[in-house]
């Protein structure tokens, strides 16, 4: 006898293909009544062939994309961004926001062009100076002593400076941290009657002085060649601080609020303005 799974078939089973009914149509063989679709032939509107690209596993290169948002950032560099955030939401007294108001980009050039004639000897330089002094005193001549015209640099130096009224200018950074360095130097200078200015970058300041970052730096005294020049920057730096440090006193810095607090603010607005009209049309 045959086994029974050849015999006893499953009720919900299909029939076999090759019963009536099911039969496919060949290829080349019309069906009954149906036309077989022709294929429309779409002419190129271009002589270049569209290849687009398949950015799955194992075919072409992912695109670069931006991940500033994912990257983590040394601590440094966050305690950075967010006092700089603190410090645009914040409302600033006057005595920090003066630190804000720093030269202009054509007058800040002009003193930096200035500053870099003076700037002191390195230590290359000073050594070779130490060994052609000793070598023309032990060669019986005689060595100038003469002090050279260079910026001074140190906090302590510039406010003994301003202190003894040598300082003919005075050069603050505006990012010096803690500000508290720095933060009675317009008050002495202007009670001393010496020009004092802001500029951006206390690193641009250390590269005058061959040093990392410096936090102000001061001038005694130019060269006869370019006192007409200097004449002229401690007349536009007078009117700019010197002579407004009554109104610089006075004047508070505004807050300057997020994205998401504007938006906040923006829909509020336009809720008041939409409850305002609607009054206006039942009236």
């Amino acid at each position: 006898p045959l086994p029974f799974w050849t015999v006893h078939r499953h009720p919900n089973r299909m029939p076999p293909k090759n019963q009536k009914g099911n039969q496919k149509v060949q290829k080349g063989q019309k069906g009954k009544g149906k036309k077989a679709p022709v294929k429309k032939v779409v002419e190129p509107t271009s002589v270049w062939e569209k290849k687009p690209k398949n950015f799955g596993i194992g075919n072409e290169i992912q695109p670069k994309r931006d991940l500033t948002r994912f990257t983590k950032w040394p601590r440094y560099v966050i305690l950075q961004r967010k006092r700089r955030v603190l410090t645009r939401r914040l409302k600033v007294p006057p005595s920090l926001n003066q630190f804000t108001r720093t030269l202009d980009a054509n007058t800040a050039a002009n003193l930096f062009k200035m500053l870099n004639k003076y700037r002191p000897e390195d230590k290359d330089a000073k050594k070779a100076r130490l060994l052609q002094a000793a070598q023309a005193k032990k060669d019986g001549k005689e060595v100038s002593q003469e002090k050279p015209t260079v910026v001074k640099c140190g906090i302590n130096h510039v406010t003994k400076l301003i202190e003894d009224k040598k300082a003919t200018l005075v050069v603050i950074a505006h990012d010096v941290d803690p500000i508290e360095l720095v933060l009675y130097l317009p008050a002495l200078c202007r009670k001393q009657d010496i020009p004092y200015c802001f500029v951006k970058g206390k690193a641009r300041l250390g590269q005058l002085v061959h040093q990392k970052t410096a936090t102000a730096v001061a001038l005694t005294s130019v060269k006869e060649k370019d006192r007409q020049a200097f004449a002229q920057l401690i007349t536009v730096v007078r009117s700019q601080y010197n002579s407004r440090y009554d109104e610089m006193r006075r004047q508070w810095g505004e807050s300057v609020l997020g994205l998401k607090s504007k938006a906040i603010i923006a829909r509020k607005e336009k809720a008041k303005a939409q409850e305002m009209k609607d009054k206006l049309r039942y009236q």
